[in-house]
């Protein structure tokens, strides 16, 4: 190293070991974007007809597989419900990455414009614009509505927004990245599943790879530089967001919309040990990292606990 600055970024340390260059992480996340990005306009069959008898969601992540409801519905009503769930997902998605979009030009705000670090971001920002739009036409192609999220957690998204701290910032992104991440990685290679689905899955999967793994050096670096307050206040907002999260996952008007009793399926839905250890399975090595560099502490680890998404 050279510099003092160099230096001082060297000796980094938390659980995880010694932090990498930021900038070096970012130029070899720049490298990997240009080998690996796609036009999902130019990417996906956009025109090709539906295919019969094909699911838009793998049945075992549809939140009422093997409840007591699940097992007295039609093969077609199940398949009908996977469409409305896979069209809510789908608006989840675009939510929280517009929120993302708007947290990440937030920090690299009075960053140097010249930097790989801020130049990753910019091209982050871009990669999600893509996405929006690709969850946007997916939820028209398959002929559900979109389900936005509760008007409470819309509005309490614009505070947010405006107030997230640099730590706070990054660890919600890695909530709302990693665990449909996880889902999306069992989605794109099952064959029982619409293949324009799977083509949106695979494209998501490649490209959201690179954002967890810049959100996540970080977030490491951001809870080793931050002040004690700033931490703790991440502990808090990460659990309240893994609250939120958790509530939002599915609208429960998807069950309305197929026939359903809404408050009976909810019901079901909250008491199935299947529907839980999905979400925790999908949940876990985000947990499992955040408890790793300290994120899981205190209020902040309750919080996690009754959101469903922690053990």
């Amino acid at each position: 190293m050279t510099t003092a600055a160099h230096d001082d970024i060297q000796l980094l340390r938390d659980a995880l070991g010694p932090l990498r260059d930021r900038e070096q992480v970012a130029a070899r996340l720049l490298e990997s974007s240009a080998k690996h990005s796609f036009d999902p306009d130019k990417e996906l069959d956009w025109e090709a007809p539906l295919e019969d008898g094909k699911w838009f969601w793998p049945p075992e992540l549809v939140s009422l597989y093997d409840t007591p409801m699940w097992r007295r519905m039609s093969e077609e009503q199940r398949m009908d419900l996977a469409r409305h769930e896979a069209a809510s997902l789908a608006s989840l998605g675009i939510w929280f990455e517009i929120i993302l979009m708007q947290l990440l030009v937030r920090h690299i705000y009075d960053k140097s414009v010249t930097s790989n670090h801020v130049r990753y971001a910019l091209t982050e920002i871009a990669d999600e614009c893509r996405h929006s739009m690709m969850f946007a036409r997916m939820i028209q192609k398959g002929g559900a509505p979109a389900y936005p999220v509760p008007r409470i957690h819309h509005n309490l998204a614009r505070v947010l927004k405006t107030v997230s701290t640099t730590p706070g910032s990054f660890a919600a992104t890695l909530l709302g990245e990693e665990v449909l991440d996880w889902m999306q990685r069992l989605t794109f290679p099952d064959e029982r599943v619409q293949t324009l689905v799977r083509g949106v899955t695979r494209i998501h999967v490649v490209e959201e790879a690179r954002h967890v793994r810049y959100a996540r050096e970080e977030l490491r670096r951001q809870m080793v530089t931050a002040p004690r307050w700033e931490q703790e206040l991440t502990r808090l907002s990460c659990g309240q967001a893994a609250r939120v999260f958790s509530v939002c996952f599915v609208n429960p008007e998807v069950y309305e919309n197929v026939g359903l009793d809404r408050r009976e399926a909810v019901a079901q839905v909250n008491a199935s040990g299947h529907r839980r250890e999905v979400m925790q399975s999908g949940a876990r090595r985000l947990t499992d990292f955040l408890d790793d560099i300290g994120v899981l502490r205190g209020p902040g680890r309750r919080l996690w606990k009754s959101s469903g998404l922690l053990a």
